[in-house]
This record gives C-alpha cells, sequence and structure tokens, in this order.
C-alpha cells in the first residue's frame, strides 16, 4: 500500500536539513539504524518492516501542500522550500532482509546518501523497523513456546491503532504465526485469515445448543466451537460433542473442527475436555485456546500437559506487552572526505553499549560444518573475508576471549544486501508468506540455548581486526581531548 508518509518526521530532521543546506554542507555520509538489546532480553531478534521502508522512500517528495505547511511553521526560508519541491532520495540502501535472525549492534539498514537526505531519513526508518522488529520478536517467541502448536495472531482490537494492528500482523506471520483475525492484513498481504465467533453468538440464541447447531449448519467445514459461555464441562463440550454426533449421524463430514476456550483453567479444562472428546470419537476434534497467552504462559501450560492444538495470541503479542519499544537508534558512522574516501565517524558515551562502531561497514554471518550460527562478523565494507583462511573471532570488549576457526570448520554469508543503488529500488520484496518460510530456515540455524525464553546464550557480535583498530584508535584519540 503506498502512500506519501515524507512527512511522519520529527521537527528537528527538517530544521537539520535547512541548518545543512544554509552551511552548504551535503556531504556524503554513512548512517547506520541499529538496535542495542533484544526484547525480552532475548537472544535474538527478527528483521522486519524492510518492505515499507522502500514503499516509503520510493514515494519520498514533498508536495505543495507540504511546502505551505512548513511555510506557516515560520521555521523555513523560501531557498530551502524551493529544494525540497524537486527532493528525491538518490543514495544507496543496503538491508538485513525481513525475516532474518539479527542480534544488537549490527547494522539493520545502512543508508550512503548526501547528508540532508540521510538525516531526513531517520525518523521514519525507525519508526518502521523498529515496530515490525520488536512484534516479529514477540511473535518467534511465542512460536517457539508453542513447540509446534499453531499460533493464530488475535491482536487488532488491542493493537494501538490501525497501522500497528495491520503491520503487526504482516510481523507476527512472518514470524511463524499460521494466520491472522485481521482481514485487512489477509486483503493486503495474502496471508491466511482465521476466526470462530464471538460469546455473543452463543448469547443471541435461546441456548447453547441451539447457537451450535446454527453454527455448524452454516460452516460444516470450519466448525470451531467456542465452549466457555456458560459452563465449560457441564454443558459446552457436552453440547459440542452432541452437535458434532449430529453431524456424523447426518454425513456430513468432520474435518477442521473442534472447540476453543477463553477462559479458565487452560490445562485442566483442556485434559478434562480432550478426554471427553476422545471418549466420545472425535479423537482428531483440535482444541484451541486463547485468553490472554504470551510465551510464558503458553509453555507453563504446555508443561503442565494442557492438551491444547493450536493458540489465539492477541494483546501480549501485537502491542509486546512487556517489552513495548523496540529501541532500534540511527546513526553517524562516516563522511566521505575531499579524497572520496569515508572518514569514519564514533558516538562516544560513559557507557559503553552506546558507543557506536565507525565506518562504512557490512556484516558476515559464521557458521559452522552444520549451518549453525557461531557469531556475526561486523567488517569494513571493503573489507573481503577469504573462508579459504583461518579465521580468529574475538571478544571487541573482553579481547582476550578468543576463538580460532580452521579453514573448513566454519562458511561465510553477508547478510546486508543492496536495497537501493543511487535513488533507484534494485531489491524485489517477497511474499510475507515466502519470508515465513525464510524465517522459519533461519529460526533453525539459532541454537537452542539462544532461543530459550530466559537467561538465553547471547550470539557473539565480533569485529574484524581492521574495523577494531580503527575504532580503538578513534577511541584513543579522543581520550586525549
Amino acid at each position: 500500500m503506498s502512500r506519501n508518509l515524507t512527512m511522519l518526521t520529527d521537527l528537528y530532521e527538517l530544521t537539520m536539513m535547512q541548518g545543512y543546506f544554509k552551511t552548504g554542507n551535503n556531504r556524503t555520509v554513512v548512517f547506520d539504524a541499529f538496535h542495542r538489546r533484544n526484547p525480552d532480553d532475548g537472544g535474538y531478534s527478527i528483521s522486519c518492516g524492510l518492505e515499507q521502508v522502500i514503499d516509503y522512500i520510493n514515494d519520498l517528495h514533498f508536495s505543495d501542500e507540504d511546502i505551505a505547511y512548513l511555510r506557516s511553521t515560520g521555521l523555513f526560508e523560501e531557498d530551502f522550500l524551493d529544494y525540497l519541491r524537486t527532493f528525491r532520495f538518490t543514495g544507496d540502501i543496503y538491508a538485513i532482509p525481513e525475516g532474518t535472525v539479527m542480534f544488537p549492534r549490527e547494522p539493520i539498514v545502512k543508508v550512503i546518501a548526501p547528508i540532508m537526505q540521510a538525516q531526513l531519513l531517520e525518523t521514519t526508518i525507525l519508526n518502521i523497523i523498529n515496530h515490525q522488529s520488536l512484534i516479529a520478536t514477540k511473535a518467534a517467541r511465542i512460536v517457539y513456546a508453542a513447540n509446534g502448536g499453531g499460533i493464530m495472531e488475535f491482536g487488532l482490537r488491542r493493537a494501538q491503532g490501525p497501522d500497528a494492528g495491520i503491520y503487526g500482523a504482516r510481523a507476527a506471520v512472518i514470524a511463524g504465526c499460521v494466520g491472522t483475525s485481521n482481514v485487512l492484513t489477509g486483503q493486503m498481504f495474502g496471508v491466511p485469515v482465521m476466526g470462530t465467533h464471538a460469546h455473543s453468538w452463543i448469547m443471541s440464541f435461546p441456548d447453547e445448543l441451539t447457537a451450535f447447531r446454527e453454527y455448524a449448519k452454516i460452516y460444516p467445514n470450519a466448525c470451531t466451537l467456542l465452549v466457555d459461555t456458560y459452563d465449560t464441562l457441564k454443558s459446552g463440550v457436552p453440547h459440542a460433542i452432541q452437535v458434532f454426533q449430529e453431524m456424523r449421524a447426518a454425513g456430513i463430514p468432520l474435518h477442521n473442527y473442534g472447540i476453543r476456550l477463553d477462559s479458565g483453567d487452560l490445562a485442566y479444562l483442556t485434559k478434562k475436555a480432550r478426554a471427553m472428546l476422545d471418549e466420545a470419537g472425535f479423537s482428531d476434534a483440535k482444541i484451541a485456546a486463547s485468553s490472554d497467552l504470551d510465551e510464558y504462559l503458553i509453555s507453563s501450560l504446555k508443561t503442565q500437559g494442557a492438551r491444547i492444538d493450536s493458540w489465539g495470541v492477541g494483546t501480549n503479542l501485537i502491542t509486546s506487552k512487556d517489552t513495548p519499544a523496540f529501541g532500534g537508534v540511527y546513526k553517524l558512522a562516516a563522511i566521505m572526505g575531499d579524497d572520496g574516501n569515508f572518514v569514519p565517524k564514533i558516538k562516544l558515551s560513559e557507557n559503553s553499549e552506546k558507543i557506536t562502531n565507525p565506518g562504512n561497514k557490512t556484516i558476515y554471518r559464521v557458521y559452522d560444518r552444520n549451518g549453525m550460527i557461531v557469531a556475526d562478523l561486523i567488517a569494513l565494507a571493503d573489507e573481503k573475508i577469504d573462508g579459504n583462511q583461518p579465521l580468529l573471532l574475538f571478544d571487541p570488549v573482553e579481547t582476550w576471549k578468543k576463538t580460532l576457526l580452521k579453514p573448513g570448520e566454519y562458511t561465510l554469508r553477508e547478510i546486508l544486501v543492496p536495497i537501493f543503488k543511487s535513488g533507484q529500488c534494485i531489491y524485489k520484496s517477497p511474499k510475507v508468506m515466502d519470508i515465513q518460510a525464510y524465517c522459519k530456515k533461519e529460526m533453525a540455524t539459532l541454537w537452542d540455548e539462544s532461543k530459550r525464553l530466559v537467561n538465553p546464550h547471547q550470539v557473539h557480535v565480533d569485529l574484524s581486526q581492521r574495523l577494531y583498530d580503527v575504532k580503538k584508535s578513534l577511541l584513543d584519540e579522543y581520550a586525549k581531548v
């Protein structure tokens, strides 16, 4: 869905642009968008939102109405407003493809462009990438906790507005949800939509049995009955069984059918319901559950032996309730010098986590012989890491921690790919369900120790020797000031 988001920005991006314009400072620069910590103190994140970033940049322009509004603020001069009339993005962008497992401190999006252009992109890139990567990461954790049980994204009514509902559902499906209740997301992105009925359906009929019969009559091939409106075990499940018996007696094939619970002790109730269904001869009936689920509750219910085949997850997924922000940032990493070479730049902080990695960079993913992730290696973009040579990995902070990989013990993959060249998009976004399949393969390269929900192993993100030396020299230089 294309729409002009050019004015979806913070004011200071525009005032800085005018400052650059007035001072004649429009050198080509490198900006990195990256995150410092994984959500939920997890061991990984999932990249998401690139397709919407592409749409945003492809439609980047200032309309007459935009310029008139900016003039009305009294902050912008006419020569700068005239410049905005023909403004277009002319730079290069590299990014980690959607659905890729990623880790803190490595560029998710790298922008190489004149500084006025690169500066403007900051807010919107972060808005899009932060939100969708957050929800995709949350969904991946929930899918992992379900351990094969299908996760249905049911959060639209609790999302923080239409966009959060639409694109949050998109991100959730990319990360492994089997479908969404959000019909517009299904229409826009070709993903499965699913749902049953509400308690109001039951309550609108004279009795529960009549409500079940009418629903089964209308949807015989998708008959999942909500059994907890009145009394799950004394009324709901027995009435569902009665309807299933009537359907079987009438010669109606029973497939894609079952019950759903939305309240109560899900472990106890689903075990009892499973026994009742099996005893009545409906062992293939599925049991779905909802009710404020998240990865921790799902994991606990599975430990308790809950008999749940699919899980409807709403609020805690679509809002990432316990970690409501991704925390991605956008930092200047290099400025082109008069000789055409990039001069590395670094941001310092008393908090070592906030010290940036300088220069024009790329990322190599390091795998073992079995295709499992060993580490990520951030290197300068003009470095070529030879996989036929020994590879020394070392912690960039605790440098005495080292691992030497011999040739044949590892393989490399560069995970930053070109998206725009000279302002033209050269990348075609895959369909959402294809991204989902790719994400599943990505998750399979991650060790279970890094996927566990509590106290996961943190994958190492190391620096090449050249990049480490550049960073150290800048730190030493500023230490003399």
